[in-house]
């Protein structure tokens, strides 16, 4: 399967914040998520575990009782269930990965 980024929509979650999901099947799936400085990814949890890459920018992190500062380059793993959330510090991009996917992004 090839997916390229242009013919994918973008689908805007309001506050800063853009979404564009990209590959995915049953078992795996990928999503671009843009912010705006000072945008916020709210606190949350979903029975889905979750990697995130940094792309670009910088972000204030929390998963489950830590905070910490985040900047390109970096990855953090989500386990299923676990709080987590984020404050956009510097505009930047977020590569999502979860496993499985994430069906509630597909419905319309």
């Amino acid at each position: 399967m090839f997916v390229y980024a242009k013919d994918r929509p973008v689908e805007d979650l309001g506050g800063g914040v853009t979404r564009k999901v990209l590959a995915h099947d049953g078992a795996l799936m990928q999503v671009e998520v843009t912010f705006r400085e000072g945008a916020v990814g709210a606190l949350h949890s979903h029975p889905h575990e979750q990697l995130t890459y940094v792309l670009s920018g910088e972000f204030e992190f929390t998963i489950g009782d830590e905070t910490r500062i985040v900047r390109a380059g970096d990855t953090l793993y989500k386990k299923s269930g676990v709080p987590h959330g984020c404050r956009c510090l510097k505009p930047g991009v977020l590569l999502d990965t979860f496993t499985p996917q994430r069906i509630d992004y597909l419905q319309k």
